[in-house]
């Protein structure tokens, strides 16, 4: 087993396990990185996390948010990202629990911004096959904040949600917060003038082993807790059979080795930001000719 050197990807603030996973007074074995990682919950809000190397322990900065316990194997990690929507009182805050999907992690965060799949993974509910069109839309590096958005997205969807009642054209805003994490705001099926956030935070055991977590703030006042899960879960399954048979499982950065296109804008933007962040974990390094 193999524990990366990569400072880029070791000092990212990763999920470890969702909150309320585990019981007041018991501990999980995972792992971050190809570093086994012990979680033990301490308190109703606290927990102890610690990388193992055989009988030794070392403790790792925990913090407690979006339903998740995040840590870090970094001296000095990357920020962990503000999500203002997980604040607001009259939103639903959801935690989906994790999906295990064997690939790389960034094949997971460009599959949550390919919007061109929906039509034909989704059919019916985001998506319609008589409506696949991507319509253009736009990227931009935030470098104030380092991190990659996708704007002005639209796509007509049968059912974007659970409480949708119709077909509508969604409007989408993508925002890639670290290697490991995307999220997207979604209006409100009952009210234009908000947003639903909705992320994915990704727990990388190995190079093509992660977790996906997947939390959400959103205005709905009629579904049960039981019912947002089973839709988030149910979407996320569908994509994790076309993952695991995306060949290569690493992430190419070489832009000759997977020729995008137009609807590729978003993957473009994040391939190019990682890239010049030198990450080196979950990357298929170029081929020499």
């Amino acid at each position: 087993m193999t524990v990366t050197t990569d400072p880029v990807a070791l000092n990212q603030w990763v999920p470890c396990a969702w909150d309320g996973q585990i019981p007041v007074g018991g501990s999980l074995d995972t792992m971050i990185f190809g570093q086994p990682i012990h979680v033990q919950r301490t308190g109703e809000d606290s927990y102890r996390v610690a990388a193992v190397d055989g009988t030794t322990e070392r403790e790792l900065p925990v913090q407690v948010r979006y339903t998740c316990v995040f840590t870090t194997l970094g001296d000095t990690p990357r920020p962990l990202p503000e999500i203002a929507e997980f604040d607001e009182a009259d939103r639903r805050i959801t935690g989906c629990g994790n999906v295990g999907v064997n690939t790389s992690p960034y094949r997971l965060v460009e599959n949550f911004l390919d919007m061109a799949h929906f039509a034909f993974i989704h059919t019916d509910v985001l998506g319609a096959l008589d409506q696949t069109e991507v319509l253009a839309y736009r990227t931009e590096h935030r470098k104030e904040v380092d991190e990659i958005w996708a704007i002005d997205c639209t796509f007509y969807q049968p059912a974007a949600s659970k409480a949708a009642t119709g077909g509508q054209l969604t409007r989408y805003v993508y925002r890639v917060m670290s290697p490991f994490s995307v999220m997207l705001y979604k209006n409100v099926v009952t009210d234009p003038s908000r947003n639903d956030a909705i992320c994915v935070f990704i727990q990388p055991k190995r190079e093509t082993e992660c977790l996906a977590y997947m939390p959400m703030a959103i205005v709905d006042e009629v579904s049960t807790v039981g019912d947002l899960i089973d839709f988030q879960q149910s979407i996320f399954l569908q994509d994790r059979v076309i993952l695991e048979n995306q060949r290569p499982a690493l992430l190419p950065l070489d832009p000759t080795s997977e020729l995008p296109t137009r609807a590729d804008a978003s993957s473009i933007a994040y391939r190019r930001w990682l890239k010049a962040m030198d990450i080196r974990f979950g990357i298929l390094e170029k081929q020499a000719a």
